[in-house]
């Protein structure tokens, strides 16, 4: 026997999910070997089958284990000469007959892999993450995640834990037949069958009530269609209607109608409920047996059977399949009682209209014979009642074995069943009753009466009836069924039956659909309902709702108003249903592919339309407030804009939408007319610097494009999924916060470096910045030159690229990560306890923060850089942290009355100019008005500013003052000149104190020193930067808001530290203060 061990190890840590243990091969039966250690993991590895008891899974000796290569030293393929290649192995075969994949912790296809929730019968299984796979040995893996980043929701965890239980037995689970078809065929077969098909033949003819019945269930079966697909698109949980449309269109759609689909049924309990009772206290009229008077009985009995149905759902859903099935029995037996009484005719049924099969009364039924003012979209409305229910079986997905064969097969064949038996009763009916009849045996034919009509050929005279006042036939005799068939008393049962089936699945259908609702929390306050009980989590709580929803219509007993209100909110679902599937296909997502095949989107479409058609057929108001109720909880929901995210056919159409409209946008060259200032904003994180973002926003909100660039400099480049919660997090709070923008972060070397990366890739065709927006470095003297050199070169990459710069310089600065409790960017189920807090922290050793608009180096290892738990009690701020909140939300309020002084010092483009203009349209700005600064002579005031009054004016933009600057050229005062000499000080080269050679060595070291010829070549550039403060202090030292032209140095003769001395001198000690350099490309035009 020969060993080999091969062992890697991670770190020289023992639990290495990267080790390979000992792996022994004998001759005849292995070794047990020790299982590897990555199989002690939070996955496992699968093969396409399990090896069978005693099959050698070792290793030969002569293979070693890696990862994800299988190498042999003694294996060698060669050829038999019979075109037949052998494996020869010195040692043994049986390593060829192994399970692939056994030796590699990289995992074979699995369907336990591709689970949102725990599989059925143990734990979740998960692939090995790319970074398990990819990573150095010495890196630690991800902790424990989903694939492709799919969290579950509570809801989706609460559904893992019942589906285990399920497995594990006890649960009922229907099929396609009890769970679907009869419940279905219950809820289509309607009282209406009974007491109102006679007189729809009556009033619309044979012909026209086929195509009534025919619309009907055009419309249904369409939606069965759309129905099918949906259904088939993915596993099915329950919540019927709601979880099929919210799971489509998303929640704004979903939540809306699943609350008014489950009202609904709640209240057509209530219906069916008062049918039964009123067909009972007749029943006691007739033999003078009320208790009360009819209303009280009414609600006597109502209340009495709607606490039967509780008790029979309560019981549990297997005892309430059990009376479904008895029902539909009763409910076969009085349609087949029906059927078997027209063939049989009776002398004494005569007068009252019934006749059997004659073709004389067939053809005079054909046509219609409308009377009270009915027409045939009025007989429409009230029949089409009688084809809903096609939902009943989808409503208990939950409940279902296997609902994406079940609810297609059930709901498709129970459409067709009842379709053909409501056009075999009303063929049956029209074929075998007469229209009128008296009831009297003394109308007979006589030979001096005039009749044609069909009852005349069968020797009676019914044409008194054209006066009015019968009681019998097809029109006067709601209970003519009763008459035809051959056992009265079981039509009686049959109503019984229908209405109470309809009562029951209504019953059923609404907690289940409301408890599905609750569980996503789409309504807070609601989630009190989501609880089930016992072991097929039924929603008690639900039903007790129900019941009282119920109980409270059936007390009042006057349903003639909510009744169409109801038929009108299960059409609304029956159109959104076809319209998710129109919706799904339009937006083409690989994600919908149904297994059902048989449906079209246009005809889905269609069938949508005709939804709504029929909603204002039957009642026009209902529909109007039906579509009203319908809005306002869509409005709500999209306010509160619920965390979920279904991949919903919204998403991949919003998706769609915007490819093609990029795509088109960047067919089209550029205008000026359209030119809008699109920003990339260097903010690092983005609760950081909340002013410069809320400026920003105020100019580019429903305007144009705003990308936060965030540079990260960290030492440790943080694994994807601590870079994906810290995007999430970003995300959130650019929402909270409601700006519109989006978040880019980048890795790099230093600030320069990333600010390349981000102003070169950062875009999508036309949606690409083309202003660069930064803080400016309030504190930097106090910091590392270099930076300020990375600093000074972003702006000369920016222009180099032909972007736009805008720097913002507030007195107390713009940083406020390092002040503590900023933990904004936590959600609130990240926030600690209570004796604990997590801190916002400065990212850079230095706490100039504000100097790079980005976090610089930090050699913290934590998981993120932003956020570190502190547990130390809260100190209180410095005055100086205190003024710096202050400011930072500043421009978050209303400005009120002030000015914006615009100092248009040199032309630009427009940029310096446009931007104002944008900020004075946002309500926050609204009170604020333009004054404009530029620069003259002496002698020409009156004449600079009347050609900029035209040039404004020409550009349509409203101003209040124009100061024309004509002492601009006038030395700085002495006191100002001292104190630059003093700021630019420490920078100086100064070569002539040193040897030539030295001082190159020094600048060659440190670019940004300042050198005596380049003080002497910008001495009045120097100088004028010094009088635009002097003149900026003396005219705008109450602004709102100042925006300068940025100066501009030259790249290669300017030294950085120069620069930023102009700078700095230009923009101390003022308000807030905007330096804004166009790229000199005009963005403002006076031509139409």
């Amino acid at each position: 026997m020969s060993e080999r061990k091969t062992s890697l190890r991670a770190g020289g840590s023992a639990q290495s999910r990267f080790q390979v243990d000992v792996v022994t091969e004998g001759s005849s039966t292995p070794a047990a070997a020790p299982a590897p250690e990555e199989s002690k993991g939070r996955f496992k590895v699968v093969g396409f089958m399990d090896p069978a008891p005693g099959t050698d899974i070792g290793l030969p000796p002569d293979v070693f284990h890696e990862p994800d290569t299988t190498r042999s030293d003694s294996v060698s393929l060669h050829s038999t000469g019979t075109g037949q290649t052998q494996i020869s192995d010195s040692h043994s075969n049986t390593y060829y007959m192994r399970t692939f994949g056994h030796n590699t912790i990289d995992a074979v296809p699995n369907i336990d892999f591709y689970r949102q929730t725990a599989a059925p019968f143990g734990e979740k299984l998960t692939r090995p993450s790319l970074s398990e796979l990819h990573d150095e040995l010495d890196k630690e893996p991800l902790e424990d995640g989903l694939a492709n980043g799919e969290e579950p929701s509570a809801a989706e965890e609460a559904a893992a834990l019942m589906m285990a239980k399920e497995a594990k037995g006890g649960t009922v689970k229907f099929g396609w037949i009890r769970g679907v078809l009869v419940r279905c065929m219950l809820n289509i077969w309607g009282v209406m069958l009974f007491i109102r098909m006679s007189w729809i033949v009556g009033q619309a003819g044979i012909g026209l009530t086929i195509c009534i019945i025919l619309m009907a269930t055009v419309v249904t079966s369409i939606t069965g269609l759309s129905t099918s697909a949906i259904a088939t698109n993915g596993f099915v949980r329950g919540g019927g209607a709601y979880y099929l449309i919210s799971r489509s269109l998303g929640p704004e759609f979903g939540g809306s109608i699943g609350l008014i689909f489950a009202f609904a049924n709640a209240v057509a309990v209530a219906m069916y409920v008062v049918g039964f009772a009123e067909t009972v206290v007749e029943m006691l009229s007739d033999v003078d047996a009320l208790m009360t008077d009819e209303l009280n009985d009414v609600r006597i009995v109502g209340t009495l059977t709607i606490i039967l149905l509780l008790g029979i759902s309560v019981a549990g859903m297997e005892w309430e399949a059990k009376a479904q099935v008895v029902l539909l029995v009763i409910l076969l037996a009085a349609i087949a009682n029906f059927f078997l009484g027209t063939f049989i005719t009776v002398d004494s049924k005569e007068p009252k209209g019934f006749f059997g099969y004659h073709t004389a009364i067939l053809f005079e039924n054909f046509g219609p014979d409308f009377r009270e003012d009915e027409t045939f979209f009025s007989v429409f409305a009230i029949f089409f009642p009688a084809a809903t229910g096609i939902l009943a079986g989808a409503n208990i997905s939950g409940d279902l074995a296997d609902p994406q064969s079940a609810i297609p097969k059930g709901t498709l064949l129970a459409i067709l069943i009842t379709g053909i038996t409501y056009v075999a009763v009303a063929i049956s009916a029209g074929s075998c009753i007469v229209r009128d009849a008296t009831g009297d045996h003394n109308d007979t034919v006589s030979d001096t009466v005039n009749c044609t009509d069909a009852a005349c050929t069968l020797g009676y005279d019914f044409s008194i009836c054209k006066e009015g006042g019968c009681q019998y036939g097809l029109m006067n005799d709601f209970q003519v069924m009763n008459l035809v068939s051959y056992f009265g008393p079981l039509i009686s049962a049959g109503i019984f039956s229908a209405t109470l089936s309809s009562a029951l699945a209504s019953l059923v259908s609404a907690p289940k659909v409301f408890q599905a609702l609750c569980k996503d929390n789409i309504y807070p306050g609601l989630g009190i309902f989501a609880k089930g009980y016992g072991k097929n989590n039924e929603p008690l709580r639900g039903y007790v709702l129900t019941f009282c929803i119920g109980l409270a219509f059936i007390l009042i007993a006057e349903l003639n108003v909510i009744a169409p209100i109801i038929s009108n909110f299960f059409l609304a679902s029956y159109a959104l249903i076809n319209f998710s599937v129109f919706h799904a296909s339009l937006a083409n997502s690989p994600g919908w592919r149904p297994s059902f095949k048989y449906y079209n989107m246009w005809v889905s479409l269609a069938g949508a339309i005709l939804c709504c058609v029929v909603m204002f057929v039957i009642n026009w108001w209902a529909a109007l407030v039906t579509l009203l109720i319908i809005l306002a909880l869509y409005i709500y929901v999209s306010y509160k804009k619920p965390d979920v995210n279904w991949g919903s056919s919204t998403q991949a159409l919003i998706y769609n939408q915007a490819l093609t409209h990029c795509l088109n946008l960047s067919t089209v060259e550029d205008h000026v007319k359209n030119f809008r200032p699109q920003c990339l904003v260097l903010a690092g994180y983005p609760n950081s610097r909340p002013a410069l973002l809320q400026l920003v926003h105020s100019f580019t909100k429903n305007v144009s494009l705003m990308v936060c660039g965030h540079v990260r400099t960290v030492s440790r480049r943080p694994n994807q999924k601590e870079l994906s919660q810290d995007y999430l997090r970003c995300r959130r709070w650019l929402i909270k916060k409601r700006i519109k923008a989006f978040y880019a972060p980048v890795f790099a070397d230093n600030m320069r470096v990333g600010a390349q990366l981000l102003l070169q890739a950062v875009g999508l065709g036309r949606l690409k910045p083309n202003t660069l927006v930064m803080g400016f470095k309030n504190n930097w003297s106090d910091g590392n030159m270099r930076d300020v050199e990375n600093y000074i070169n972003t702006i000369h990459d920016a222009f180099d690229l032909q972007f736009g710069v805008v720097i913002l310089r507030l007195m107390d600065g713009l940083d406020i990560s390092h002040i503590p409790g900023q933990d904004e960017l936590l959600s609130p189920s990240e926030k600690p306890p209570k004796e604990s807090k997590d801190v916002l922290i400065p990212i850079s050793p230095a706490k100039d923060s504000d100097s790079d608009s980005c976090p610089s180096k930090t050699h913290s290892n934590q998981s993120s850089p932003l956020i570190i738990r502190a547990t130390e009690t809260k100190s209180p701020l410095s005055l100086t942290d205190q003024r710096l909140l202050e400011s930072s939300q500043m421009f978050k309020k209303k400005q009120g009355k002030g000015t914006i002084d615009v100092w248009w010092l040199f032309d630009d483009g427009g940029l310096t100019l446009l931007i104002p203009y944008l900020l004075t349209n946002r309500s926050k700005w609204g009170d604020c008005r333009i004054r404009v600064f530029i620069g003259g002579k002496i002698n020409r005031i009156d004449h600079d500013r009347r050609a900029m009054a035209t040039l404004l004016s020409r550009f349509r933009i409203d101003f209040s003052d124009i100061n024309v600057l004509g002492d601009i050229n006038v030395k700085p005062k002495k006191h100002n000149k001292l104190s630059f000499k003093e700021l630019i000080e420490p920078y100086r080269l100064k070569e002539d104190d040193m040897e030539q050679e030295a001082a190159e060595r020094l600048k060659a070291q440190e670019p940004w020193r300042i050198t005596d010829n380049e003080l002497e070549l910008y001495k009045a550039k120097t100088n004028r930067q010094i009088r635009l403060n002097e003149l900026l202090k003396e005219h705008s030292s109450t602004a709102k808001l100042i925006v300068v032209s940025m100066p501009l140095a030259r790249k290669g003769t300017v030294s950085s530290a120069l620069y930023m001395c102009w700078l700095e001198t230009l923009s101390k000690d003022l308000p807030p203060l905007l330096l804004v350099r166009g790229n000199h490309q005009s963005v403002l035009t006076f031509y139409s």
